[in-house]
């Protein structure tokens, strides 16, 4: 497996903190937003492979929003974006897309099935 740079954004604190523990414990190096403003704010900070971002997220900035802005910063060209969230519906998957997620996931994630997938990435292909 190969260790990446993780930003987890997601309002419920419980399951930033397994994620994090997750993944951490798989290598990776990971970092938290529990807010859509502190989301991007900490992928310009720490230049992250991979976004794991929740949809439904507290304030102006929901988890769509998150994608449109870092994807359109040329940094965040090859960052795996993976919108990982309660809604599930085939429309919800559609917009998550639009919005530039590379994968959609609902929750609940196999979180060892996860950091497996965050290992695997090639940064360059994306």
């Amino acid at each position: 497996m190969t260790a990446r740079r993780v930003v987890v954004i997601d309002d419920k604190h419980d399951s930033v903190w397994t994620l994090k523990r997750v993944l951490e414990l798989s290598g990776h190096d990971v970092e938290v937003a529990y807010d859509g403003e502190g989301g991007i704010a900490k992928a310009r900070e720490f230049s992250p492979e991979v976004v794991l971002c929740d949809i439904g997220l507290p304030g102006d900035t929901d988890g769509y929003a998150v994608a449109r802005t870092l994807r359109g910063d040329q940094e965040f060209s090859s960052c795996l974006m993976i919108a990982i969230t309660g809604y599930g519906r085939d429309e919800d998957a559609r917009k998550a897309a639009e919005a530039g997620f590379d994968l959609h996931m609902t929750k609940p994630v196999d979180a060892i099935a996860l950091a497996k997938l965050v290992s695997d990435h090639d940064a360059q292909a994306s």
